[in-house]
């Protein structure tokens, strides 16, 4: 039939459940999400899940080949943005930071070391 999904998801109906529970990230949820609606068969085809989820048929198509490439790792897999490089860098940005530390501790101990004085 022309339009129903064709895809064999091998987790089952409650580890997809448990992994949606256990998921942490927006996006991760809402694959996973695809898949429990697949294999419970409240979604029959592509485009029914597509609706559920509020997402384009082209976007699910895009995930189950995914899923179908490289299983569920390969499904949930973080993009890594390109992004523009950082103007200052890590190393420079963690010297900052314990700097600002050791010159706050300084203050610290210089307060109440004149504390001390005036009683």
């Amino acid at each position: 039939m022309a339009g129903v999904c064709q895809i064999e998801i091998t987790e089952s109906e409650t580890e997809l459940k448990k992994r949606l529970s256990q998921e942490k990230t927006g996006s991760g949820k809402e694959r996973l999400q695809l898949l429990y609606l697949l294999k419970t068969k409240k979604a029959r085809t592509v485009t029914e899940a597509a609706q559920v989820l509020g997402r384009n048929r082209v976007t699910v198509q895009d995930w189950l080949a995914k899923y179908r490439q490289g299983g569920l790792e390969k499904f949930l897999e973080k993009k890594v943005g390109g992004g523009r490089p950082r103007k200052i860098p890590l190393w420079a940005e963690k010297a900052l930071e314990k700097n600002c530390i050791q010159i706050k501790d300084l203050i610290v101990m210089e307060k109440s070391v004149n504390g001390c004085q005036k009683i």
